[in-house]
């Protein structure tokens, strides 16, 4: 059965691309379009879609107040197109907070033009967000983690598809800059010395819930990577550092790790850890080779070469399998590898990757994961 989808933008040119762009896929029907937010509120209602695609700036009612209103009245999966600007940051942000499941730049530009990769990327979107879980509605059918394989025989390899980015997140892992001991606090006896969370779709309202509930003195660094791009991460720091007891800031090149301080890696580049002079991190161009910039398996990988086994890894919602070779890493060098379960998950994509190979010591919902990060440290 095609996902039905209705459009709501208060630009008709830009309805009709839209409209014309999710057309050229069998699995997508348009079934209606609307040119402000009331309109949107009313034909959810009356069209029931499986995907709204939705603007934020409309008249006679915004984005962010339609999709308040649909969340409360029929609750569907929506795609908000958002500026890449520090206040489109802001208003996307909102908008995930309010019940969006995931965002795509506006740019009539980009839309004007007869892309093959914008095609693809839009009717990939609209396909995940289908699938995705939000509250109050029943979550789609999706594939549940196989079975894990007896501890005895643990998957050593990596599906053909991953081939590649594995041997250069090994190679970037081994980089002179994170090659470096193993970084030991004042506190030497606790078990982990760094927190990594990876995540993407799903990610920030996650991420916020998490880190509000941690307490100031929390005494381990965290590092978070959040597939974002590069104008909306600094808001989004900004944005948790805020809400948060602890600090939350923008990692920039050569920051020191320090206890109760989350750093954000900065979107369209990798985040790598450096385990010398009491722990720092470095920021490096984002590699054309990786789909992902930042990539948390990047991340995660120079981790395990610069802290070996104290460090706690966490993968979150999100679509795809990064995260998957640098919990691989992490696990060969013993430290911990802990996924969100599937029901709490908005796109299931990134943890059911780990757990599928195995690297998951602990499967973990939301709502517990803070204290259960409290205990651990």
């Amino acid at each position: 059965m095609a996902i039905r989808v209705l459009i709501v933008d208060d630009s008709g040119f830009f309805r009709r691309r839209v409209s014309e762009i999710l057309k050229t896929d069998p699995q997508i029907e348009v079934v209606g379009t609307a040119d402000n937010g009331r309109e949107a509120v009313d034909k959810n209602l009356e069209l029931k879609p499986d995907v709204i695609t939705m603007d934020y700036e409309m008249p006679v009612m915004d984005g962010i107040t339609a999709l308040v209103k649909i969340m409360e009245t029929h609750p569907t999966p929506v795609l908000m197109f958002s500026s890449l600007t520090h206040e489109g940051a802001r208003v996307t942000l909102d908008a995930l907070e309010a019940g969006a499941v995931d965002y795509l730049p506006k740019n009539f530009e980009d839309i004007s033009r007869n892309s093959a990769e914008l095609r693809k990327t839009l009717c990939d979107r609209v396909k995940a967000v289908a699938r995705s879980h939000i509250p109050g509605k029943s979550r789609a059918a999706e594939p549940a983690p196989s079975p894990a394989p007896a501890p005895a025989a643990p998957k050593t390899t990596a599906p053909p598809a991953a081939a590649k980015p594995k041997k250069i997140i090994h190679d970037l892992a081994s980089n002179e800059a994170v090659a470096g001991k193993v970084v030991t606090y004042s506190r030497g006896s606790a078990r982990h010395k760094l927190v990594a969370i990876g995540t993407s779709t799903g990610g920030p309202v996650a991420l916020q819930k998490v880190l509000t509930a941690l307490p100031g003195n929390f005494p381990t660094p965290i590092l978070l990577i959040q597939h974002m791009p590069g104008t909306f991460t600094k808001a989004f720091a900004e944005r948790l550092h805020r809400l948060c007891q602890i600090n939350v800031k923008e990692a920039e090149d050569g920051d020191q790790l320090k206890p109760g301080v989350a750093l954000l890696a900065p979107g369209g580049k990798q985040l790598m850890v450096d385990g010398r002079g009491g722990g720092t991190v470095r920021v490096l161009a984002g590699d054309e080779r990786l789909n992902y910039k930042p990539c948390v398996d990047v991340t995660f990988g120079s981790a395990a070469k610069a802290f070996g086994d104290k460090v706690l890894a966490v993968v979150l919602t999100g679509m795809g399998a990064d995260g998957r070779e640098g919990a691989r890493m992490l696990k060969a060098k013993g430290s911990k590898v802990w996924a969100q379960d599937r029901e709490s998950c908005v796109i299931f994509g990134m943890p059911m990757a780990v757990i599928n190979a195995n690297l998951a010591d602990e499967v973990v919902g939301l709502e517990s994961l803070s204290q259960r990060l409290v205990e651990a440290i």
